[in-house]
């Protein structure tokens, strides 16, 4: 299956596409973050994610796009559904690329966190799925959190310690 993959990060990439290119998927990343703060930790994990891409030489399609600004005008006072909002924006980006570019299907990584919220992520994009006319291939990824750590740490790639948005930074300090 030719298979479009939205990341997050490259540490969230690394197991599941090892599994991907293992079943014979033929795999293209996607690079779209509108979420994440500041904009030296959006630079850091684009970097990383590139880095990785000229390792593996898998072809990353990069919508490199700051938009600080669309975020928060969409999560203020809707903070707690921030996350419904910061999925979609990133899976219609997804799912138009997908359809422009003759995908079978699209993915994310958002599905190997087990930080983020599943059921959420598999009805927007089986939403979105419908509405562009290219499949949404929902995977749990949750499998191999242990062995995406581990990969990530091989390779030296840059490890955040929170989701990215500005709320998600707040509350791993918070807490």
């Amino acid at each position: 299956m030719k298979l479009l993959v939205h990341i997050c990060c490259a540490p969230c990439f690394a197991a599941p596409y090892f599994h991907l290119k293992e079943e014979g998927h033929e795999i293209h990343g996607f690079w779209y973050n509108h979420n994440i703060h500041p904009y030296t930790e959006y630079k850091k994990r684009l970097e990383s994610l590139q880095e990785f891409a000229e390792k593996e030489k898998f072809p990353l399609i990069i919508k490199d796009e700051y938009e600080l600004e669309k975020f928060l005008r969409k999560a203020a006072f809707r903070e707690q559904e921030r996350c419904r909002s910061c999925y979609y924006e990133r899976l219609k980006y997804a799912a138009i690329i997908a359809k422009k570019g003759n995908f079978d299907a699209f993915t994310t990584t958002l599905l190997y966190s087990k930080f983020q919220e599943h059921k959420l992520i598999k009805e927007i994009g089986e939403s979105l799925a419908k509405e562009y006319g290219v499949k949404f291939y929902y995977r749990d990824f949750r499998e191999y959190w242990k062995e995406g750590i581990q990969i990530s740490k091989d390779y030296e790639m840059y490890r955040q310690q929170y989701c990215g948005c500005i709320y998600s930074e707040r509350d791993r300090y918070l807490k």
